[in-house]
Order: structure tokens, then C-alpha cells, then sequence
């Protein structure tokens, strides 16, 4: 499964209520760790298809979300479970980082 956007709207559905644990990528388009960074979600994606679920919030454009994660620097990575955020990651990390943040 890819990655799904997250929006304002779909938050509560695809985040607060989600049966399985969620990995919400903020970032944008001008963003160069970004860019870096979002091969990396989208391999996460694929290999934890059904039991992680795998967000992108564009603060841009959802910046009411951003506001409410207090994102002051991209990309930041934060891991949902059972709707409350139990883990976060500032800036560019690599893949084998991640993966420790899901395994916990």
C-alpha cells in the first residue's frame, strides 16, 4: 500500500481511529531532506503494508495539522498509536532508524 495523504479532513479517519499503529511524514515540496527522506517512506510503506499505516502531511497545505504536531522543522516523522503520538523523529534519518521507531 502507498502512502495516503493526510488532510484536515481525514485526519480523525485515517489517524485518530486507525485499528493499526500510523506513520505521519511532514514535510513539503522545497524541502531537500524532504525529497531525501520520502524514498524511504514510501519502502516503509510497502514493507509494513497492513500493519502500519503510512501518512504524508503536507504543512503548506495542512498547516492547522502542522500547527497542532508543533512542526518547526521538516521532515519530521511522528508515530501514532491509538490516536496519541509515541514517538518523534526531527530531520533526515535513515531508513534502519525508522524501522527502530516501529519495532519499539
Amino acid at each position: 500500500m502507498s502512502e495516503i495523504t493526510i488532510t484536515k479532513a481525514n485526519f480523525d479517519t485515517e489517524v485518530m481511529h486507525s485499528d493499526r499503529p500510523v506513520l505521519l511524514d511532514f514535510w513539503a515540496t522545497w524541502c531537500g531532506p524532504c525529497r531525501m527522506l520520502s524514498p524511504v517512506i514510501a519502502e516503509i510503506a510497502e514493507e509494513y503494508d497492513g500493519k502500519v499505516k503510512v501518512g504524508k502531511v503536507n504543512v503548506d497545505e495542512e498547516e492547522e495539522l502542522a500547527a497542532a504536531f508543533h512542526v518547526e522543522s521538516i521532515p519530521m516523522v511522528v508515530l501514532m498509536k491509538d490516536g496519541k503520538a509515541v514517538d518523534t523523529s526531527v530531520g533526515y534519518r535513515p531508513k534502519e532508524d525508522l524501522v527502530k521507531m516501529l519495532e519499539k
